[in-house]
């Protein structure tokens, strides 16, 4: 019965986890949409999302430590509870990124509109397939799946280079367009972290289902 008790509990904890991730990718694409349409009634509906992950995150962290304190877990298990508490952490993570996109939604309303030489909608659909993926990934533990949100990254990588590269030059000759191409810069820093995010948690995913460390790894191999 103890046994049946624990796994019951672990369950609960993957559903608490699953739940945090849809709140993490909702706050993302919202806040994605804010800043495409100067919505700042979505980037209030970003900042009520955030508080319900702060929430969750305490909560996930309070029921990972309870059972790794009580019970003990060996093995997958406690490799299942290890990789909870660090992806909770980088979910958390993506919520601030998506409050700091957000938050360039009211500069940008402050001056006429400009036409950008960027696609931020692509980048940030491109990320959200990275988040999908890794949850998807987690719900099925599935390590191939999370292999594949491995190599999306670099794409990402290059898109936020390639951003950085295009507004800087922008600016330099457009020094009236300086405080949007700026934001615009900080959006894509922002998902290009939300990517890493996704990675990592793609990575913990690893380490629960096959018991190995691929942080790292992964980037060497493409480099050979």
């Amino acid at each position: 019965m103890p046994r049946i008790n624990f796994q019951q509990q672990l369950v609960a904890l993957k559903d608490k986890l699953l739940a945090m991730a849809a709140l993490s990718q909702q706050a993302l694409a919202l806040s994605i949409k804010a800043y495409l349409n100067g919505d700042l009634v979505l980037c209030d509906h970003v900042k009520e999302i955030e508080e319900a992950i702060n929430s969750a995150e305490r909560d996930v962290d309070e029921m990972a430590y309870d059972l790794l304190a009580k019970e003990q877990p060996m093995a997958i298990d406690l490799r299942f509870i290890l990789a909870v508490i660090k992806i909770n952490g980088d979910l958390e993570r993506i919520g601030d990124q998506a409050t700091n996109i957000s938050q360039r939604t009211l500069p940008l309303r402050q001056g006429p509109p400009i036409e950008l030489p960027i696609d931020i909608s692509e980048m940030g659909d491109k990320v959200g397939i990275m988040i999908r993926s890794a949850i998807q990934a987690l719900l099925e533990a599935d390590a191939k799946l999370a292999e594949s949100v491995l190599a999306m990254d670099d794409e990402i990588d290059d898109m936020n280079r390639a951003v950085q590269t295009e507004l800087v030059d922008l600016m330099q000759r457009q020094s009236d367009v300086s405080g949007q191409a700026l934001n615009a810069i900080i959006v894509s820093r922002n998902l290009e972290r939300a990517a890493d995010h996704a990675t990592n948690i793609a990575e913990d995913v690893i380490f629960w289902v096959r018991g190995s460390d691929v942080r790292h790894k992964f980037s060497l191999e493409q480099a050979d």
